[in-house]
């Protein structure tokens, strides 16, 4: 079929500029998507890489298959190697770097607890007619690592009791710990965690970190049961169910210990080879008993009869010291002391006893968990942490719901290095092959003294932090986490030493 001039389909017009510009366009708009590649290469080019040596390091090795996080910054706060640096990580107690800035913040460097010693009735001759009351503060520093006997606070308080000229206590023995609520753990902790010390149960009034020391001496032939003993003076507060073998020289130790949930009864299942000496620190439940009957068989011990009961006031709204004696208070060492501490051992214990403090003193409410970390993460917005992807559980970095990224934890490192309180954090940490968790690390070779940090460790979980001088004096802040590995978490080390060696020697 033919189209006639009038019928055939007609050519839209354009004029002659309209046809300079759609030919412009026709050479720019490649050169348009060119220069926007160009942009984004140069984008990716300003961010940092990671080396080869490093990749390899991780590739070779047989955690290959784990989820691997690096980030390392210069003193500038420049990123120089990043591996996954965006993405969510378990840090287990790296966590505690960003818990410890938050208690020298929020509490400040020399904040000191006040535990009580209070009377309730009066003194006829020698005997004391009322009660005793012991108002709990949330120190956590009631134990034998802060001072030469972990019995102090008792033979202090006998002596005080015993300079009045009272011999015996007719009354009761009170322990009010209703500063803190009453939910002993933080959510998503494990429950075979629990009978250890590292899980103990959180409470306003605390001697021992809530635990007993239990000592196991394989003495025998194989095949019998083992001695035991326990402090504080084997004290009848717990039982112990001693199901443990002796076995053969030969023979390796294997481990089992379990409290029974809701009770302090705690069965040991341990085999160990003849000769073997053993000691393990064990949790117990409702820790402000534990702390008062102690503290009554002491003074029993020490000369001062208590025919009373043994009672616990967990009520906060209930406490009032009118009416009362005060007859001693006991003020403990400096917050700066406690960082030190619980973070060149790791202690989750006084972690999360101070993040209860916290919820105290940031809203002069009873102290919670969940308060805590609610100062904690506010914390954590104020450093620069993207806290939309936060997800904190608790303090010290146990649960292994707790996540946060780890170039935020990497920056945060750098930015704090300008607080007032900085200087005592630092001095908190490990030095590699000296002191704390790194004590038995980097001990040959060039790390020994130059990496100064914090280790993290949970089930399927290694992580190291700190900072770092190099060979040329530089000074680097170093994050790396390893996730989700089922290798010996020696061999993780190892990955985390020849990563850190090879930081040392290329910067």
């Amino acid at each position: 079929m033919k189209f006639s001039k009038r019928s055939m389909p007609r050519r839209n017009a354009i004029s002659v500029t309209e046809a300079r510009s759609f030919m412009n366009a026709r050479f720019l708009l490649p050169g348009f998507y060119l220069a926007i590649f160009l942009l984004l290469f140069l984008q990716a080019a300003a961010y940092a890489q990671l080396s080869s040596q490093i990749r390899y390091a991780i590739d070779r090795s047989q955690a290959s298959d784990a989820f691997w996080v690096v980030q390392v910054r210069d003193s500038s706060g420049a990123l120089l190697e990043d591996l996954n640096g965006g993405k969510l990580v378990r840090p287990a107690s790296n966590l505690k770097l960003v818990s410890s800035g938050a208690f020298l913040e929020k509490l400040g460097t020399d904040y000191r607890f006040k535990t009580r010693l209070y009377g309730r009735g009066e003194q006829v001759g020698d005997r004391w007619r009322g009660d005793l009351i012991i108002r709990g503060s949330g120190d956590p520093s009631i134990n034998g690592d802060f001072y030469e006997d972990p019995l102090f606070l008792f033979e202090k308080w006998f002596r005080v009791l015993a300079s009045m000229g009272i011999r015996e206590i007719d009354g009761n023995i009170i322990a009010w710990d209703g500063l803190f609520d009453d939910i002993p753990y933080p959510r998503g902790w494990e429950w075979d965690d629990l009978s250890y010390y590292y899980a103990p149960e959180i409470n306003a009034l605390s001697f021992n970190s809530n635990v007993v020391n239990l000592e196991v001496v394989a003495e025998g032939e194989a095949g019998s049961t083992p001695q035991i003993q326990w402090f504080p003076f084997n004290t009848p507060y717990v039982e112990f169910i001693n199901e443990q073998v002796i076995t053969p020289p030969s023979a390796g130790y294997n481990e089992s210990y379990r409290r029974i949930l809701g009770t302090n009864t705690i069965v040991l299942r341990s085999t160990l080879p003849q000769g073997y000496y053993e000691t393990e620190p064990l949790s117990v439940m409702a820790p402000s008993l534990y702390f008062i009957d102690t503290f009554s068989r002491y003074l029993e011990q020490s000369g001062i009869r208590f025919s009373g009961q043994l009672l616990t006031d967990s009520d906060y709204y209930s406490w009032s010291d009118d009416n009362l004696e005060l007859i001693d208070t006991h003020t403990s060492e400096p917050l700066f002391r406690m960082v030190e501490w619980l973070n060149q051992e790791s202690d989750n214990f006084f972690t999360e006893m101070l993040t209860k403090v916290l919820a105290v003193e940031e809203y002069d409410a009873q102290g919670s968990t969940e308060l805590g970390l609610n100062v904690i993460k506010e914390f954590m917005h104020s450093t620069g942490f993207d806290t939309l992807s936060v997800m904190l559980r608790d303090a010290s970095g146990m649960a292994p719901s707790t996540l946060l990224k780890a170039s935020d934890l990497n920056r945060y490192l750098v930015t704090i290095q300008k607080e007032p309180w900085f200087s005592y954090l630092y001095e908190s940490l490990s030095i590699g092959g000296v002191n704390g968790t790194l004590g038995h690390r980097f001990r040959n070779g060039s790390l020994r003294e130059n990496f100064i940090g914090k280790t993290g460790f949970s089930s399927g979980v290694r992580s190291l932090s700190g900072y770092l001088q190099t060979e040329s004096g530089k000074w680097l802040t170093v994050t790396i986490v390893t996730n989700n590995y089922t290798a010996r978490t020696s061999h993780v080390d190892w990955v985390h030493e020849r990563i850190l060696e090879y930081l040392y020697n290329g910067y």
